[in-house]
């Protein structure tokens, strides 16, 4: 076989027609060896090349006649001192860090470690065992495509709303989808399922994980897996078992499809991506890719460099202040931008990648070179702005350009509709897009990612369904998952056929969702919260790729699908519910009215000392359809109609009088949350009293006049 010195850029494995480039960086390696492969499964390689390249801490050689579809890994040499941070092994075969796919899943097996798995000394053992046979084999790829000309939507972020899937369990059980492309990028990519969101009014999917990631050991020999897929090894490979295709480099192309296909129907896609830590676990994790390929320049290690820094909760923590793991991360995000097409990024466990030493600091490299970026600062960049470390919490204080998960605003509204006391003055923050996290340092409304519920903890159905979490499924006697989930079960936990329970918690699913897409920010609805989707209290459920995780079609509630279908509709078509800019309180040019006001119930404009009674659960709000201060995209003013919304989380019914006629000539009433539908009603005169059912939200409208 000819061999060629080849370049050390770019990392990975580059075919360009006549052969392929192999180039991996690996600083303290003193050999590396390129091994060839014929199955995904094969024991040995058929060939064994040894990189005698190497420029700047990358080894790199070519290999003309070589083609896309061919199977490799690599072993690397070089000092097994755990103690010093190096744990090489020649022994183990590694996925290429760089690898753009993945030719199948892990077959667990002791070889797979580095150290003896049974050996007393532990991590500082080495194992002698050879791992090829258990190791998923990288695999180039053909990047070619044909776009046929199809763009990004590039929706604005005040129009943006998110809905967030995983890609098996939006299509696992849809029997519209054919059998061999359910819980596929196929699958969700088929017309069926584009149908489905394009009537739902979605903007945009944001897909859980889907970069290629490992199923914990632990549990699969629990008989569960790893669901969610927060666990990656591979940061340019999609996951292969959402392929329907095949697993040598057709999963490529098939997710290539997918985004295409959203594209063309004007619905975006963002990624969930995991660069806060690897599958490869702590000091006794497997040795499968970057532990052995260079330990000490891709993770964060201890003072003892024989231990990890754990800031995520799973054993190991990348290193982004490092230039190898900063490298890294950047060619994976520029990659799936400029390569896949994806509109979006939304960083789990983001304050990891903030921090520099052990502090989170905003200011940290990571931000400043996606702040600089061409490409990666042109797409949406969202957090998830906490980690499990000390003073990891840093809801609200991602710099300019990042949108947040807004925590505090799921909390909040979970309290305030559970009939917490004092609630009042920031559930009037959360819902005009949390100023007082996001508006000092120039960041908009749309900063904030509001949600009720996510991926992880209750879905809506049992957040009124459960005070307690039922993890039992899980394998861990109920001790994992959050226990403090601010639910109320509405007198009954669990399944009831009473009819008055089953009422209210409809009532509850109503005003979560009203209050959620009328409250300024992004909206986020997690799939199958419109559908009544349970998990009969399991709020962790992470580990079950099963009936348990994903959406029942069969079952599904349809009148709810139809009360959400309509709100959504209904915050598109007025602009007043997502605004660019923020509320300013203030007289509106020539009207002397402004745009926003906070009324009692007896009709009078509350004051700041009505702010502080602890007991008060109710509160009317007025905004003005001539105060959003915005032009569009045109230079036209953006006008909207006026409206007035009681917010009613006590449980008895209460009277709200009108405002005087000054804010709203007539008032229609276009919903009540207490009786189910968006209703045409009547006109109503100004200071008419009103009343608003125990635990419900009114909606009254008043033309704009031209």
């Amino acid at each position: 076989m000819k061999l060629l010195p080849g370049h050390p850029y770019p990392l990975g494995a580059t075919y360009d027609g006549d052969g392929i480039n192999f180039a991996i960086f690996a600083e303290n390696a003193t050999a590396v060896e390129l091994c060839l492969f014929r199955k995904p499964g094969a024991r040995k390689e058929y060939k064994k090349i040894s990189l005698w390249e190497r420029s700047h801490q990358v080894w790199h050689v070519y290999v003309p006649g070589l083609k896309p579809g061919q199977l490799y890994g690599y072993r690397v040499h070089g000092p097994y001192e755990p103690q010093n941070g190096h744990r090489y092994n020649p022994n183990k075969l590694l996925i290429d860090p760089y690898a753009k796919a993945i030719g199948g899943k892990i077959e667990w097996d002791d070889s797979l470690f580095g150290y003896g798995v049974h050996s007393d000394q532990k991590d500082l053992s080495f194992s002698e065992t050879d791992s090829a046979q258990f190791t998923p084999k990288s695999v180039v790829i053909d990047q070619s495509f044909d776009w046929e000309g199809v763009e990004a939507p590039d929706i604005s972020y005040e129009n943006t709303i998110i809905y967030e899937l995983h890609v098996k369990g939006f299509s696992a059980l849809n029997s519209r989808i054919p059998e061999e492309l359910r819980g596929t990028y196929a699958g969700l990519a088929h017309p069926e399922s584009i149908k489905y969101l394009k009537s739902l009014g979605i903007t945009s999917v944001e897909l859980m994980p889907v970069h290629h990631f490992l199923a914990d050991r632990h549990l699969v020999e629990k008989g569960l897996t790893n669901y969610w897929g927060y666990n990656t090894i591979g940061f340019f490979a999609p996951e292969t078992r959402y392929s329907s295709s095949g697993v040598l480099g057709e999963q490529v192309t098939e997710f290539k499809q997918m985004v295409k296909s959203f594209h063309a129907a004007g619905i975006e896609v963002i990624l969930d991506v995991v660069y806060n830590h690897t599958a490869e676990g702590n000091e006794l994790g497997p040795t499968l890719s970057f532990k052995g390929v260079d330990n000490e320049r891709y993770y964060r290690l201890a003072e003892d460099k024989r231990y990890y820094m754990d800031y995520t909760g799973t054993g190991n923590t990348l290193n982004a202040n490092l230039p190898s793991a900063l490298r890294l991360i950047m060619d994976s995000l520029r990659y799936w931008i400029t390569e896949m097409h994806v509109d979006g990024l939304r960083f789990d466990l983001a304050a990891t990648l903030a921090r520099e030493l052990h502090a989170v600091n905003q200011l940290s490299a990571f931000f400043d070179i996606i702040h600089q970026d061409p490409v990666i600062s042109q797409v949406k960049l969202i957090a998830e702005p906490w980690d499990v470390g000390e003073g990891g919490y840093q809801v609200g204080n991602f710099p300019p350009g990042w949108l947040e998960w807004n925590g505090k605003y799921r909390d909040c509204v979970r309290d305030y509709w559970r009939g917490a006391d004092s609630m009042l003055g920031e559930f009037a923050m959360r819902f005009t897009g949390s100023p007082d996290l996001y508006e000092d340092n120039n960041r908009k409304p749309s900063a904030s990612i509001n949600f009720v519920t996510a991926h992880d903890g209750f879905t809506l159905h049992d957040l009124v369904s459960y005070n307690e979490k039922h993890n039992d499924a899980n394998g861990e006697d109920n001790r994992d998952g959050e226990s403090h989930n601010r639910s109320w079960n509405c007198g009954v936990e669990g399944k009831t056929t009473n009819r008055t329970i089953l009422q209210l918690r409809q009532q509850q699913k109503r005003n979560f969702l009203t209050t959620l897409f009328i409250s300024q920010g992004i909206p986020m609805l997690v799939a199958g919260d419109e559908l009544g989707r349970t998990q009969e209290g399991n709020n962790n459920a992470y580990c079950q790729d099963n009936k348990i995780s994903w959406i029942d079609w069969k079952n599904m509630d349809e009148e709810l699908l139809s009360f959400v279908q309509k709100l959504i509709a209904f915050r598109r078509t007025h602009p007043i519910f997502s605004r660019r800019r923020w509320f300013q309180g203030r007289a509106v040019k020539g009207r002397g009215l402004n745009d926003i006001s906070w009324f009692l119930p007896e009709g009078t404009e509350m004051t700041d000392e009505n702010w502080q009674h602890s007991f008060a659960k109710s509160m009317g709000v007025w905004l003005n359809g001539r105060g959003i201060h915005t032009r569009d995209a045109k230079g036209k003013k953006v006008l909207d109609d006026s409206f007035y919304i009681i917010f009613n989380a006590h449980y008895e019914p209460i009277g709200f009088k009108l405002p005087p006629e000054s804010y709203g000539k007539t008032w229609s009433k276009v919903l009540d949350t207490a009786h189910k539908y968006f209703k045409k009603e009547q006109p109503i005169s100004p200071e008419s009293v009103v009343t608003a059912e125990g635990r419900s939200i009114l909606i009254f409208k008043s033309p704009i006049e031209l």
